[in-house]
């Protein structure tokens, strides 16, 4: 048996696949203008108050549409839809409307609801933070839905051999 174990600091790269943390797909909406795309740094940041953080990279049109946004929804998605994930993960909305090969509706505050997420939730964007190439969003959660069962989200592994629609 052969010890596989990473050391120094390519270290960090392997424990965050291993640790293998859902993917949500965060969706904005600004005037007639809808974006959206796979987020693969997100996590709740604060109890009381709830917080919840995304971060979106500057080479995206979401990062474009969301810097003049007010309101972010934020998706989890699980592996029987698969497929909703690639989309917003590997079509840029530069090139293609993703919404119009998705199901979605109008969601509070005029932020699209992709229709078959196992959950989602809207809210405000309290702060904007520069991480470097990516910006984070502190979002306070408004509104939103939770499947009432346990659910087989789509992780890091499941996404991780796509090609972005744009670089990260």
């Amino acid at each position: 048996m052969s010890d596989a174990a990473v050391h120094g600091p390519s270290a960090f790269k392997s424990m965050v696949a291993l640790a293998d943390a859902p993917v949500f797909i965060v969706t904005v909406a600004v005037g007639d203008e809808r974006s959206g795309c796979l987020v693969g740094f997100a996590s709740q940041v604060s109890i009381d108050p709830a917080r919840f953080l995304v971060c979106l990279s500057k080479n995206n049109r979401t990062y474009r549409t969301a810097m003049a946004a007010a309101y972010v929804s934020v998706h989890l998605v699980d592996r029987d839809n698969l497929a909703l994930a690639q989309l917003f993960g590997a079509e840029t909305g530069d090139d293609i409307d993703k919404f119009s090969r998705c199901r979605w509706r109008v969601g509070p505050n005029g932020v699209p609801v992709l229709v078959d997420a196992v959950a989602w939730f809207s809210g405000t964007i309290q702060a904007r933070n520069d991480f470097g190439d990516h910006v984070g969003l502190v979002l306070a959660p408004e509104a939103g839905y939770a499947a009432g069962r346990t659910v087989d989200a789509v992780r890091w592994s499941s996404v991780a051999d796509l090609e972005p629609g744009h670089p990260a």
